[in-house]
C-alpha cells in the first residue's frame, strides 16, 4: 500500500490481504486524516470507504492504550457493523487493538461489560450507541476519532440529532463524515460540529 509514512505492520497486513495499491480517495485523504483534522469525504458507493475508515483508524491508534474507547464509528446497519468488525480483525492482525461491534439486536448489558473492561474501537448503529452512552455514563472524552459512515444515508434517516448530541459530549476529537453524496444535511451538521473541515469529493 503506497501511502506516505504508513505503519509498517499495517502495510504488511494490507499487502497480505491483497491491498497493494491505494486508490485515489485513500491517497488524497491519508495525510489529512493522519494529522487529526476534521473532514467530509465523498466518494461513490463501492469505492472502498469502509476500507479507508479501517486503515486510517488502525494507522492513528496503532496499539492498545488505557481502558477507554478511542475510536467511535457509527454505521447504518447490523450487517455494516459486522462487515467493518471483520475488516478490522483482518487488517489489524499485527496490532493488539480491541474491537467491538454493537447493534440493535445485541445484548446491551453484555456490550456495556465488554466496554467497561477496556476497548479501543467501538463500531455501532446510531440507536444502539445512543442507548449505551445515554444510560451507562461512560467517559467518551477519550475518543480521538469520531467517524460517521454513510453520513448522507444516516442523516436522511434523521439520525443527525444523535450524532450531534454524541459529538457535543466529546470535548476534543477528530470528526470524519464519509458519504456517497454531500447533501445539505451533511453540510449543515459538518458546519455545526466540525472545526474548519476539509471537503474531499471523488469522481466516479
Amino acid at each position: 500500500m503506497n501511502l506516505k509514512k504508513i505503519n509498517p505492520n499495517l502495510q504488511k497486513a494490507l499487502i497480505e490481504n491483497g491491498l497493494t495499491e491505494a486508490n485515489e480517495m485513500q491517497q488524497e485523504t491519508f495525510s489529512t486524516i493522519k494529522s487529526g483534522a476534521d473532514a467530509v469525504i465523498q466518494s461513490p458507493g463501492g469505492t472502498g470507504k469502509t476500507t479507508t475508515i479501517v486503515l486510517n483508524v488502525l494507522q492513528r491508534l496503532e496499539k492498545s492504550q488505557g481502558e477507554s474507547t478511542r475510536a467511535l464509528i457509527i454505521v447504518e446497519t447490523k450487517e455494516k457493523v459486522m462487515e467493518m468488525e471483520e475488516m478490522f480483525l483482518k487488517y489489524g492482525t499485527y496490532t493488539d487493538l480491541s474491537i467491538l461491534g454493537v447493534h440493535d439486536k445485541g445484548d446491551i448489558d453484555y456490550d456495556k461489560n465488554v466496554i467497561s473492561m477496556g476497548l479501543d474501537v467501538l463500531i455501532g448503529t446510531p440507536n444502539k450507541i445512543n442507548a449505551m452512552f445515554s444510560s451507562a455514563g461512560f467517559n467518551i472524552n477519550t475518543i480521538k476519532m469520531f467517524v460517521i459512515d454513510d453520513a448522507d444515508v444516516l442523516f436522511r434517516l434523521r439520525h443527525d440529532a444523535i450524532v450531534q448530541r454524541l459529538s457535543m459530549s466529546i470535548e476534543k476529537t477528530q470528526r470524519l463524515f464519509f458519504c456517497s453524496q454531500i447533501t445539505e444535511r451533511v453540510e449543515v451538521l459538518a458546519d455545526k460540529i466540525m472545526i474548519e473541515p476539509l471537503f474531499f469529493e471523488m469522481e466516479e
